[in-house]
């Protein structure tokens, strides 16, 4: 038997997706319109601050709308934040039957939309295809719930564990299609962080390049450098200054050195260290947080996936794999600052492997178990 319901959701689900890394700090979200079996209306919320799918998929629908079924992947908002309630768009329109993915995640709105369409006497159903529709704005939820950034670890290494054949040393080691896919992450994310290390040995740019006539949404680009040691020549400092360049640093580190960094565009931000001169990861993310940046990727080098996998901040972890061997005197993935005992080592599930070319592609779950509620909505 064919559920229906699931196989509309699932088309919904396609509409959102559309709009994936386009959304930031709302969340990606798709709508259909349907009425005797047919498709009436369809579309996607395309940036925040401008209409929310189920707006794309009545006006789509126009009349047909009256007695249609509206699915859509999240709750309906029933409030207003730069964008009227679209609950009473529902109303107007006049639809009669609501299936809804997944609520409204926000502890302050959640069950609004859903509970006033109901007791307006339309027919709501919610839960349809939920795990799915939660996966596609896994961001959004943690954001909502926490105020932080969802930190996605990714790095390239060697079958031995290695990211660079030697300290301080740039190593090309995962093929060019792994490279092309790296982009694509990057295209989805509103940040990207690297530490100084990996600063002055790669002079990255961090910026999106992908083939195409699109060269891609560049992200933020984050920098861990407690002693402002990154030079005012660095390739990322000369890229797109739409989108800039913070560098994190501690108390009291060189004003000069700040001063030449300023002046360059960047945006310099000081912030406590946790232990040695490390600086504190959770107050970098905290800043991030409240500069409606939901998404980062980290990329490196060592030190910085010691520090981030130790605080336990890591949300997704991706390993690009290469059939190589780098040996002893190669980089390890990640350096943690103390001894570990066998009992505390961070742990993940593997949820996904693919292949690049020759590369292998691990993808792992880390869960936050201390994830508290905050009251930021459902703004756009």
């Amino acid at each position: 038997m064919v559920d229906i319901d699931s196989n509309y959701m699932r088309m919904a689900l396609w509409e959102a997706k559309k709009g994936k890394g386009k959304t930031s700090p709302n969340p990606c979200v798709g709508a259909l319109v349907v009425k005797n079996g047919k498709i009436a209306g369809k579309g996607y919320h395309k940036k925040a601050g401008t209409p929310h799918a189920e707006i794309h998929a009545l006006k789509a629908a126009g009349r047909k709308a009256k007695g249609a079924t509206l699915y859509v992947t999240l709750e309906p908002c029933n409030h207003t934040g730069r964008t009227p309630p679209c609950t009473e768009a529902i109303l107007r329109a006049g639809i009669s039957h609501v299936v809804i993915g997944m609520r409204d995640p926000n502890p302050q709105v959640a069950g609004g939309g859903a509970e006033h369409l109901a007791a307006q006497g339309l027919q709501v159903v919610s839960g349809v295809m939920e795990q799915e529709c939660r996966e596609i704005n896994l961001p959004f939820i943690k954001y909502t719930a926490t105020g932080l950034p969802w930190v996605t670890m990714k790095a390239g290494m060697s079958i031995d564990g290695r990211i660079a054949a030697l300290p301080g040393q740039a190593t090309m080691i995962t093929g060019k299609q792994s490279l092309q896919h790296v982009h694509a992450l990057r295209n989805q994310v509103d940040a990207i962080l690297v530490g100084i290390g990996t600063a002055l040995a790669d002079d990255p740019s961090l910026t999106t390049r992908l083939q195409g006539p699109v060269s891609g949404r560049n992200p933020l680009r984050v920098v861990l450098d407690a002693e402002l040691r990154l030079p005012a020549s660095a390739k990322m400092l000369q890229q797109d200054p739409s989108v800039g360049t913070w560098i994190f640093c501690a108390r009291g580190a060189d004003k000069k050195r700040r001063n030449q960094l300023e002046k360059t565009g960047a945006v310099v931000k000081t912030v406590p260290v946790a232990y040695g001169n490390a600086l504190d990861l959770k107050a970098v993310l905290a800043v991030l947080g409240q500069s409606r940046v939901t998404s980062l990727l980290v990329e490196g080098g060592s030190r910085v996936h010691g520090s981030f996998l130790e605080s336990g901040l890591v949300d997704r972890l991706l390993l690009f794999v290469a059939p190589k061997f780098l040996g002893e005197h190669g980089v390890p993935l990640a350096t943690f600052p103390g001894k570990r005992d066998k009992d505390d080592l961070p742990r993940l599930e593997i949820i996904k492997t693919r292949r690049y070319g020759e590369d292998v592609l691990l993808e792992g779950r880390f869960f936050n178990k201390n994830i508290k509620e905050n009251t930021d909505d459902r703004s756009g």
